[in-house]
């Protein structure tokens, strides 16, 4: 897991230095041909990434983004109207039966499909019209890292394309250097606070909602900590009522909108008497862990998921768990 955490930047240089051609043609599809709908397919960490790509979408272009309940095809074989429609499934090994079987139904009633993959030969790649090869490298590691990473990348990439931003697109270029910085940055205060957890909340916002969600799946998968994710809004409906004296968060706070809201918040958990675990950029007052900057905030939280990975690893091993051998898990989950 570390050593595969740590080839993310030469992943994330081999990916944008590929493929341009068809990350180009298939947004100019998008902006001829316009549409009408626009769907996500995804499990796991791949759902993370999903969701920031569907965040950069809605935000930056209005196009509405709905995530897919594969068990309406798999399962309740609904008749579902493809026209108009698009549908990008996001995974590493594009081998589970309930990413490639909707792919196949939506490509077979006319709509657009787009596999983000890591195994571009895989029977997901095959289904799809349009194929985005994440070149992330063989991963073995049953924690996805630099996979994930490549489909946030991925997935900007994609944004940046149709919506033809090429301040974006410089810099996704530059990104690579970005987590080099990001890997080099000191997250073992974390290590200290958590050893002992069994509990957490991992809470963001925004574009950074995405990497809170993967953080907390990383923190169950490795640790054995039972961690939620939620939105800085969404916490105060209800869950922290469980925040009392000690509780861990952690607090994903990336420039951009909400990162004012998030600071506010995490100052608000304190008083509660929450143990605060702040990502912040270096000089935010109460930030114990740095998050390193991206050429565009909309790409900062990429970088902050870069910096988390190396501690999750170290965490899990000062807990006397292995990263590298998670209970009850393989490395690919058919699921139906």
């Amino acid at each position: 897991m570390l050593e595969e955490t740590r080839e993310a930047p030469a992943a994330v240089a081999r990916q944008m230095a590929a493929d341009a051609d068809t990350y180009a043609a298939l947004a100019r599809s998008l902006r001829e041909q316009p549409l009408q709908g626009l769907l996500t397919v995804a499990r796991g960490s791949s759902d993370h990434a999903a969701h920031y790509m569907a965040y950069l979408a809605m935000a930056r272009m209005g196009r509405l983004v709905t995530s897919l309940p594969m068990s309406l095809l798999t399962l309740y074989q609904s008749s579902l109207h493809c026209e108009g429609l698009m549908s990008l499934a996001f995974s590493q090994s594009g081998q589970s039966p309930d990413l490639v079987a909707p792919t196949r139904f939506f490509r077979a009633g006319g709509a657009r499909t787009v596999a983000v993959v890591n195994q571009v030969d895989s029977p997901l790649g095959e289904a799809a019209q349009w194929v985005l090869p994440l070149h992330a490298g063989p991963e073995k590691s049953v924690a996805a890292t630099k996979s994930y990473i490549a489909q946030l990348v991925a997935g900007a990439r994609l944004v940046a394309n149709w919506q033809q931003d090429a301040a974006l697109l410089r810099a996704l270029e530059a990104l690579p250097e970005a987590l080099s910085q990001a890997l080099a940055l000191d997250w073992t205060p974390a290590v200290e606070v958590l050893t002992g957890a069994d509990k957490l909340f991992v809470i963001s916002r925004g574009t950074g909602l995405a990497v809170a969600m993967e953080a907390a799946l990383k923190f169950k998968e490795t640790c054995g900590i039972q961690a939620e994710a939620f939105s800085g809004a969404e916490v105060k409906h209800g869950p922290m009522a469980l925040v009392d004296e000690g509780y861990p968060l952690l607090v994903f706070a990336p420039r951009g909108p909400a990162q004012a809201g998030l600071l506010t918040l995490a100052a608000e958990m304190r008083q509660r008497g929450g143990r605060v675990l702040l990502a912040a950029p270096a000089g935010t007052p109460g930030a114990e862990l740095p998050l390193a900057p991206t050429a565009n905030e909309d790409l900062d939280p990429i970088a902050a998921i870069q910096s988390f990975y190396p501690m999750v690893e170290a965490l899990a091993r000062a807990r006397g768990a292995n990263p590298d051998q998670p209970r009850h898990l393989s490395k690919v989950t058919l699921t139906k």
